[in-house]
Formats: C-alpha cells, sequence, structure tokens
C-alpha cells in the first residue's frame, strides 16, 4: 500500500517509552500510551534493541501491549531492526499485532548496527545488514499477505509457507537514518522516510534527494517524517539537563554532540523549531520526550502541537 503525499500517514506521533533511560520505576509504558492517545495524537511508536544503555522493552511486544489498551492510535516502530531478525518471525509478529489492531501499524526499519554485542547474541551479523534489510524489503509485504515465499538471495534465504492470519491490509513501510543509504533504501521500497538528528536545512536537502531518488526510480516520493528530540518546560536549564541525562542513559551519548538537534524550552519556543521542519518538508512528526515526566510531557507535546498546527 503506497500512502500518497498528499495524505500524511501519522501527522503527529509520540516516541512511547519502551526504553527506559530514566530507571523509572514502575516502569509508566501502559499509562503513556493511554496519554497519548487521549491527548489525540496520531501514533505511538516504539524503539528496538536487543540489547542497548538502557533496560528496554522488546518492541514487538510492547506494541502488541499498546494495541490492547487503544483503539484508534496508529502503532508504529521507529525503527524495527530487522537484519537482526528472522524475517518470518518478524512478519509472524506483525500480523499478530494487526489482529489487536486491525490496519494501525506502520512498519519502520532501519540497518542500525551501531550496537555489535547485540548482533552476535541475536546470531545475526553486522557486517552486510544493508544487503539483508533489502531483502527483507524485497519478501516482507507478501509475507504479511499470507503469500509463500521461495527466496534464494545473496544475503537471505526463505523457503515460507502462507502465514496465518495475514495482516487486514498492507502497512505502510518508513525506512528511517540520516545516511545516503537510507534515502536511497526509502525511495526504493519505502512509503515513508523517517529522518533524525538533522537541522532544518539539511532535512530539506534530504527530501530533495529523497525525490531526486524515487524519480529516478519511477516511485511516488516516500512521505518525508521527522524523529525530533524534545525536552519542554519554562526553565530551558532544566530542559537540557534532563536532556543530557536522557542521551547519557540511552545512547551513552554526550549532550554537545547532539545539543543543535535537540529542542528545548518552552511550548512556544518547540513549536517554533518545529515549524521550521515543517517548512522544511516535514508532513509527519513523531516526538520524544526527553524528561522523566512523562505524562506531563504528553500534555505540553500536545500543546506545542496545537501551536504549530495553527501557525
Amino acid at each position: 500500500m503506497t500512502i500518497e503525499p498528499s495524505a500524511p500517514m501519522a501527522p503527529w506521533g509520540v516516541m512511547l517509552p519502551n526504553f527506559n533511560p530514566f530507571g523509572l520505576e514502575p516502569w509508566p509504558f501502559l499509562d503513556v500510551v493511554r496519554a497519548v492517545e487521549a491527548a489525540g495524537f496520531d501514533a505511538g511508536w516504539v524503539g528496538d534493541h536487543l540489547a542497548f544503555h538502557p533496560p528496554i522493552m522488546e518492541a514487538t511486544n510492547a506494541l502488541a501491549a499498546a494495541a490492547a489498551v487503544t483503539t484508534r492510535l496508529r502503532l508504529g516502530f521507529a525503527v524495527l531492526l530487522a537484519a537482526m531478525r528472522q524475517p518470518v518471525w518478524l512478519a509472524k509478529s506483525i500480523a499478530t499485532i494487526d489482529q489487536l489492531a486491525p490496519g494501525r501499524i506502520i512498519v519502520g526499519v532501519g540497518a542500525g548496527g551501531e550496537h555489535e554485542p547485540e548482533w552476535i547474541a541475536a546470531g545475526a551479523e553486522v557486517v552486510g545488514r544493508g544487503g539483508r534489510l533489502d531483502e527483507i524489503l524485497m519478501v516482507l509485504p507478501d509475507l504479511l499477505a499470507g503469500r509463500a515465499v521461495d527466496h534464494l538471495g545473496a544475503r537471505l534465504t526463505l523457503h515460507a509457507p502462507p502465514l496465518r492470519p495475514a495482516v487486514s491490509v498492507i502497512p505502510p513501510i518508513v525506512v528511517g537514518g540520516r545516511s545516503d543509504a537510507a534515502v536511497r533504501r526509502a525511495a526504493r521500497f519505502a512509503d515513508g522516510w523517517l529522518g533524525v538528528w538533522l537541522s532544518p536545512a539539511g532535512f530539506r536537502r534530504s527530501c530533495d534527494q529523497l525525490e531526486q531518488f524515487a524519480t529516478s526510480l519511477g516511485r511516488p516520493s516516500p512521505e518525508p517524517m521527522l524523529l525530533a528530540f524534545v525536552a519542554i518546560g519554562d526553565d530551558r536549564s532544566a530542559c537540557a539537563a534532563d536532556a543530557a541525562r536522557l542521551y547519557r542513559g540511552q545512547y551513552n551519548l554526550d549532550y554537545a554532540a547532539v545539543e543543535r538537534w535537540t529542542l528545548t524550552g518552552s511550548v512556544s519556543a518547540v513549536a517554533e523549531k518545529l515549524h521550521d521542519y515543517r517548512n522544511a518538508g516535514a508532513r509527519s512528526i513523531a516526538l520524544i520526550p526527553c524528561r522523566p515526566d512523562l505524562l506531563g510531557q504528553v500534555e505540553l507535546m500536545a500543546e506545542v502541537r496545537a501551536a504549530v498546527d495553527a501557525e
């Protein structure tokens, strides 16, 4: 299923806390899921790692739990490390979630590879993951649709019978990443491209590349989507301190390395920065809350959304 540029698949979304970099107890995952839907957001997203710096809930199980407690919210992966997973089992997991939330799934994938120990633990090779991901994207629609797959490729061999149940509708595919390879992969396979850690000018350049690559392949240009880290509050220094804690706990990153792409400050200040990304071509925006008061941040992100939409 291709999403036409005139119809954003999920104009506003929130990253759900299946990662726990702040060490929150009890882990407020389902509370945040319910709050995101109640606040009127279009989508809730989860990330994916097997073993990383913070505690992590497994992505497909987390999204299945979110499906069970929502009725309207679209549910997306931002993004699955599909090349680290056995693709037939992955398709089975996605189709199972679709039974709980028919037609509400968005399948985001990325190459990953920044943490080799989890790939070793999963029995997957980091080398060649891009080619393996490409082949998974070739066969995933057939697997999800309940069609038998016989595939013999350079990086992937599959002999799969029809899977039942099949999905109710083939979900949109989104490719995440800011590299040229990720943009090319999105243009070749996807309905959306999810960019992160880019300035508005850099995002615009990637959008132009995306359109050029898609045109050269004779495909519609995928929808440009933005993943934005936000810390909202009147005390900007406190916002920055919380964002620094998140980056350290989740990615083992120094704040200085990503500060220029992190949106901090009041509702109006964050809305103004997001408006710049909207003008740069972002048709869908997914917000990652960078403060430990997650429920409070959901309320403030809803105010940001309203401010951007009003401009």
